[in-house]
């Protein structure tokens, strides 16, 4: 009987190679039959070696977040739970970060047409920094989360109230400014009074006569000189420090109802439909005339850099002027009613803005530089008057029928920011402290109303300083 030898054992055949080799001990590994070299290379996503970590020269990232159908593309059918597990922890923190919001990816590959580009832009949500807690919207455990900025609080009431007798209704007019100095002028009947808001003295600055009456007051740019345009087509210079008339200036026919101050240069504007240029520093009346207006101009307002006059007239014409033009350079005939309103921004060069009257209620915005029209918004009210505030981009508009209001609103959205009541006439006289964060407003109810409205360039919670804790009701005169 023959007996069957047993095959020669690994551990044998390995000693032997590794005599063969005349390798060291530390060296000697186990033999690796075919089958099993095969089985690890087909299942090399799974396998690591005993013996040293496995090292990749280039990344490989995950295909579990790939669209393939994008692209035509037809995904492996077995994934095995490695990728499963990945793609399910992508998911969760897709919705930890960004919120149920996120479009999924099924969705935009429904959205997806041959026909499109694939790389294409795509407009942004706007969505709340809060949504992007990974805790969604709850708090974190031991995290507290800062507060959204708020929008600035405006005080819906005025804080001052001075009782103004005689000053006229009428839209034609300008008869309240305030000055680089602090102080308020107001035109009231044939008087000019002046309030100190420092110090709420009141001063008589003169009295025109029975036969004459104030229609306009404007404050040079130093606030130490004050034009006073009357009923009779003069045009007074006084020296509010000495309390003394120094220039008389003829030349027009008709009331001056707008006054406008650039420097030396002082333009006043007519109902006889004209706009003279003075210059203070020559003998002459005026050193130029300028004509386009077929009716009564009653809105003028210099640039803030001295380059451009705009001008507004009762034949709802808006024009613009240059230095040395004495036909205007642009003309906006798009109002319906009578302009009276204009207002220059102080932050972008170029940008106007009008107002028109009852029968138009609208407020314009142009640019003066590409002589285009920007926007226009239906008030549903008369627009009195309009300025914009130096410290933010936000301006003021007035208004006369039917409301009576004063809205603030935010530019360029023009949305609202607050509304004003409190008079019960048309508000036909605005004008804006030399800080930039008080408005004065006068109406044909004889008040003069003090409004904390704009913020102050170096904080937004800051009160003005114009006597602003000085509530109560008091007379100008």
């Amino acid at each position: 009987m023959e007996v069957e030898e047993d095959p020669p054992s690994t551990s044998t055949t390995t000693t032997k190679t590794a005599s063969q080799l005349n390798l060291p001990p530390s060296m000697n590994r186990p033999t690796v039959s075919l089958e099993t070299r095969i089985n690890r290379l087909i299942d090399s996503n799974h396998y690591h070696s005993p013996s040293k970590p496995i090292y990749s020269d280039r990344f490989i990232p995950s295909r579990s977040g790939s669209n393939f159908a994008l692209f035509g593309l037809e995904s492996s059918p077995n994934k095995d739970r490695k990728e499963d597990s990945a793609g399910s922890y992508a998911g969760l923190l897709r919705t930890a970060l960004f919120g149920p919001v996120t479009p999924e990816k099924r969705d935009v590959v429904a959205g997806f047409s041959p026909s499109r580009n694939i790389f294409r832009y795509k407009t942004e949500t706007q969505r709340s920094l809060n949504t992007f807690s990974p805790f969604g919207c709850d708090e974190a455990p031991g995290v507290s989360r800062s507060p959204a900025k708020l929008p600035r609080k405006i005080v819906r009431s005025a804080y001052k109230v001075l009782d103004a007798p005689a000053l006229q209704d009428d839209f034609y007019l300008n008869l309240v400014d305030w000055s680089a100095q602090n102080v308020l002028a107001v035109g009231l009947g044939n008087c000019v009074y002046l309030w100190n808001a420092c110090s709420s003295k009141v001063t008589k600055l003169c009295d025109l006569g029975g036969d004459d009456s104030v229609c306009s007051v404007g404050w040079a740019l130093r606030g130490t000189h004050l034009a006073i345009g009357t009923s009779s087509g003069t045009v007074e210079i006084w020296d509010v420090l000495r309390c003394k008339r120094i220039r008389t200036m003829e030349g027009h026919r008709l009331r001056v109802g707008a006054l406008a101050w650039s420097s030396s240069i002082l333009s006043s504007g007519s109902r006889d439909k004209k706009i003279l240029q003075r210059d203070i520093r020559s003998q002459e009346d005026h050193v130029g005339k300028l004509t386009g207006h077929k009716s009564e101009v009653c809105g003028l307002k210099w640039s803030h850099d001295n380059r451009e006059l705009a001008s507004g007239g009762n034949d709802n014409k808006l024009f613009v002027w240059n230095q040395h033009s004495t036909q205007p350079v642009l003309k906006y005939g798009e109002h319906t009613a009578a302009v009276k309103a204009i207002a220059w921004s102080p932050h972008l060069h170029g940008v106007l803005a009008s107002g028109g009257g009852t029968a138009d209620r609208c407020i314009r915005f142009w640019n003066t530089t590409t002589n285009t029209h920007l926007n226009c918004i239906d008030t549903n009210s008369q627009v009195c008057n309009l300025v914009w505030s130096k410290n933010v981009n936000e301006l003021v508009s007035t208004h006369g029928y039917s409301q009576n209001q004063i809205i603030v609103w935010k530019y360029p959205t023009m949305s609202k920011l607050a509304t004003l009541t409190g008079h019960t006439f048309r508000v036909l006289y605005l004008a804006v402290s030399p800080d930039g964060q008080t408005i004065v407003t006068g109406a044909g109810d004889e008040t003069l109303r003090f409004w904390n409205v704009f913020p102050s360039p170096k904080s937004q919670n800051r009160e003005s300083g114009i006597g602003a804790s000085s509530f109560g009701r008091t007379t100008i005169r």
